[in-house]
Formats: structure tokens, sequence, C-alpha cells
């Protein structure tokens, strides 16, 4: 199978190393600096808990041609940087699959539009991570929590879907097949937007966030809110495992990310992701409160967080 991973950031880059090195026909779609960092050293990954550091030779590319072929495509790039390779994957038709990975709670209508409804499934990251210096330091996140998840738009599992979910099983990856993608992704971006802006209203430390009560009581009430916004809508939260964060009292939460947030594992995927993404982090929290907005209800502490983040932005 001949794959195609658009974009060289750090999960791109994580997985574009994994398949290559379980012996998959990979290519990895770099721009500027990046693709002269890759194609003059390698995929270079460091466990952000192990320290292990591995260097792949993945071939690199740097445009998709319209008449390229390949297997599968999967679109590792954040979702503020959507719309400008949407055009190029709509005239490359020769590529009859392509997985788009990216943070997307507002539905597929544009996806659809533009490379079309039989070409196009639907995908998560089970890691996160941060990129310097041409290293990508990462950390794959436990399947009990996140594994790499993988839908049809319609939730069916079809042999597509499972072949796919294969590869990247062989690449040493736990996966998951959802039944309803778009709701999953709401439920993700319900409780990450409010904790990126938490992050950021603590002045993008973790540490400083686990000493900070009101911005802990404000994320658990975020995350509350953001799930009864779900609720009003008809989203289910998905996968049903998420709806022990509003089931536990709401102090035991508090305990749970006071702790967490001081941790190696939270400055990786969440504290320096934030920072590294804050374009999308912003245009997540945008999205969510829009869709807050449509379920008519009140919602103060996602409100005073996204103000939050908004006046960072201003201080940017």
């Amino acid at each position: 199978m001949k794959i195609l991973i658009y974009g060289a950031g750090v999960l791109g880059s994580l997985y574009a190393a994994r398949f290559f090195q379980s012996g998959y026909d990979v290519t990895l779609l770099a721009r500027g600096k990046r693709y002269d960092e890759i194609n003059e050293k390698g995929v270079i990954l460091e466990g952000a808990l192990s320290k292990e550091c591995t260097v792949s030779r993945v071939p690199v590319c740097k445009t998709l041609d319209a008449n390229e072929n390949y297997d599968l495509i999967i679109v590792l790039v954040r979702a503020d940087q959507t719309a400008e390779l949407l055009p190029v994957l709509a005239a490359n038709r020769n590529s009859k699959n392509i997985l788009f990975m990216v943070n997307n709670p507002n539905g597929y209508n544009e996806w659809i539009n533009s490379v079309g409804r039989e070409r196009l499934f639907l995908g998560f990251a089970g890691a996160g991570g941060t990129r310097k210096n041409g290293v990508v330091t990462y950390h794959v996140v436990s399947p009990i929590l996140q594994p790499t998840t993988l839908a049809e738009l319609d939730g069916t599992k079809t042999n597509r879907i499972k072949q796919i979910a294969k590869i990247f099983e062989n690449a040493g990856f736990a996966t998951a097949i959802s039944s309803n993608m778009e709701a999953w992704q709401k439920t993700h971006v319900a409780w990450v937007s409010p904790a990126a802006n938490a992050i950021l209203a603590a002045g993008g430390d973790g540490k400083t966030l686990s000493q900070r009560a009101d911005l802990l009581n404000l994320l658990v009430d975020a995350i509350h809110e953001g799930f009864a916004v779900l609720h009003k809508l008809g989203v289910p939260v998905t996968p049903k495992k998420m709806k022990i964060i509003t089931a536990m009292p709401k102090g035991l939460t508090r305990f749970i990310f006071k702790q967490w947030s001081k941790t190696q594992h939270f400055d990786t995927i969440a504290t320096r992701h934030t920072l590294a993404a804050y374009n999308e982090m912003k245009l997540l929290s945008e999205d969510f409160q829009a869709i807050a907005r449509s379920a008519n209800i009140p919602t103060p502490a996602l409100d005073q967080l996204h103000q939050y983040m908004l006046d960072c932005s201003q201080q940017k």
C-alpha cells in the first residue's frame, strides 16, 4: 500500500516514522524549513518519558501533484490549516482514500464537498507532543484514555476502515473504530478547548494552573457546561467512558486536573501543544462558542475561559 502523510508536524512525523519503521511504503509531505530538516536529517523522534531517540529516513516531498496516485492519504494538519489544502486534495482524483485526522467540531460538509463523500473517512490521533530544532518529542496516549480513533462517515465498520486500522496497529498504535465520529469530535473539543483556555489563562504553564483554584474551578464547570450543551443538542457524549468526567463529584475532577497539570505528561500533550498551536486553539474555542450559543443555555464558565483566551490573543 502506497501512503502519503500530508503534514509533517508532531503527529504527521510520528505516524510517518512508525509506518516507515514497520515496512510501509510511506511518503511525508512537508514544506519550507521542515522539508529541509527531514530531507537532511530524517524524522527524529524522542519519547517524552522514555527519552529514547530514533531517526527514520522517511521519503519526503513538497507537493501533491494532481496526477499522483496513493492508496491512502492521511491528512494530519491543524484545524486552521485545512482550508488551504482542500483544493490540492480535490484536484488529486486518483487517490481513492483520504483520511482526515483533524480537529473538527463543525461537521464534514466542507470536506465532503471538496474531496467527495466516497473518498473521505475520519480519524483522530492518540498521541501528542511538540517539535523543537527538528526533534519531535512525543507521547502516545494510553489506549484506555484515547486510542487512535477511525471512522467511516456513516459509522459503519467497513472492510476499508478495518484495513486502515490494521495499518495503524501494525505500526504499534492501539486503535478504535467509532460509530459516530462527529459526536466524538464534538465531545473532544468540549473538554479540550476549556483545558487549553485554562492553560493560556495560567500564563501557558501547567504548574501555575495546578496552583490556581479559580481556574481549576472554571475548567471543571466549563466541561460540565460543554457536556450540557451537547446533551441539549442531542449529541451523545462519545465515547461513553467520557461521561465519567461529569459523573464524578466536581471536587474529585478538580483534584485530578490539579495533579495532572503538574506532570511531564500534561506538559507534553497539553501545555506545549496549546502554546505551539495557539491559532488552532483559538479557532476551536470560537467554534465551540458558536455551538454553545445554538443550544441557548447559560455557559458562564465556558464564556469566561474563552474571554481569557481572547485576552491572551490581544497580548500577543
